[in-house]
């Protein structure tokens, strides 16, 4: 699987993986909450940060009844129209180039979901390193085709989607020029249980695809981001906030700043300790040979003397005969005086 670069940082199995701190709407329109969350992320040593790039015209129409309206009694933004949440949720798009330039002073990569074609063409001025789709449009061919067409990496949500369905998602991004993809595995569910989150996909979504996969995790907390880098994930992304307490659209299931650095160094260790097939000690581990049990002499032996069970033991260190070869060296005399504390060996036999 070959590695795709965003920016300055490459994605593969054999690098760190590609953290992502999504921004959403937990700026609570107020743009120096925003760059203080992109200056907590950058300080949680996360690689990138995500916006979304939408209106609420863009999104929806204004209307307060029916389909428009929120009354599943399961969700966080129940009692509300669709309108009214994106108008609370979106980020201006003026606040796009400050937040953007302060990223890349902070040595992170900014980039954003885009919803429609016009968000694509004002991203592109932006000079977006990449591109997120998200679950909700995940079936939206045009768009997904005109995001291809710009020729960048294109990171692409699975949550809700059919095999059918992302096969048909991928070929069309193919088609358009995407070079280099990710899918995500995602639950979209707001929070998402582990048990809905089914992180044994990842395998088979990556070599049913061919391409780099990773989460989009809605769980609360970091276990299942940091199992998901063990299945192949190589992107994570989490929703962060710089205070769950504080409110806004996502933050009751938002990262806050020290979960989201204890996840960057946790996936980073298992990263690091998935290694390769290997059995026998490591280079750091030979050290610890002589540590072994092995045959030791501990009593005071005269030549001629017999070995048995009173004078030769199985204890650490390891600088005698294995402890597999007992049986054949009991019984046997010692050709000379054998101090107490001498490992055995074949030739004081």
């Amino acid at each position: 699987m070959k590695d795709i670069q965003i920016g300055h940082r490459l994605i593969g199995p054999i690098h760190k993986p590609f953290i992502i701190a999504e921004m959403s709407g937990n700026h609570n329109q107020s743009l120096d909450t925003a760059l203080a969350i992109v200056e907590a992320a950058a300080q949680a040593g996360v690689d990138a940060l995500k916006l979304q790039t939408y209106t609420a015209d863009t999104m929806t129409i204004d209307i307060d009844s029916g389909d428009f309206w929120i009354d599943d009694p399961n969700s966080l933004w129940k009692g509300t129209s669709l309108y009214k949440l994106y108008q609370e949720a979106y980020t201006p798009w003026e606040w796009h180039e400050p937040i953007f330039k302060r990223c890349r002073e902070l040595g992170i990569i900014p980039f954003s979901t885009p919803f429609d074609e016009t968000a694509v063409d004002f991203l592109e001025q932006l000079n977006v390193d990449c591109y997120k789709i998200a679950s909700f449009e995940n079936t939206d061919i045009e768009l997904i085709r005109y995001v291809a067409s710009k020729g960048k990496p294109m990171i692409i949500s699975t949550g809700m989607a059919s095999i059918a369905e992302l096969d048909e998602t991928v070929r069309a991004a193919r088609e358009a020029g995407c070079k280099d993809l990710v899918l995500l595995k995602c639950t979209s569910t707001y929070p998402a249980s582990p048990e809905n989150t089914n992180l044994s996909t990842l395998p088979h979504l990556r070599d049913l695809f061919r391409c780099q996969v990773g989460v989009s995790d809605h769980t609360m907390g970091i276990g299942v981001s940091v199992g998901s880098v063990a299945l192949g994930a190589s992107v994570i992304e989490k929703h962060f906030t710089l205070s769950r307490a504080a409110g806004g659209v996502d933050a009751a299931f938002s990262m806050e700043p020290a979960e989201m650095s204890a996840l960057v160094v946790e996936t980073d260790r298992v990263s690091k300790s998935l290694g390769q097939i290997h059995y026998g000690p490591t280079e750091a581990e030979k050290v610890s040979l002589k540590h072994r049990r092995s045959l030791y002499v501990i009593k005071d032996l005269k030549q001629g003397d017999i070995l048995t069970k009173d004078n030769i033991k199985s204890i650490r260190p390891g600088a005698g005969l294995p402890t597999k070869n007992l049986e054949l060296v009991l019984g046997r005399k010692v050709t000379k005086d054998v101090a107490r504390g001498t490992p055995m060996t074949w030739d004081i036999l």
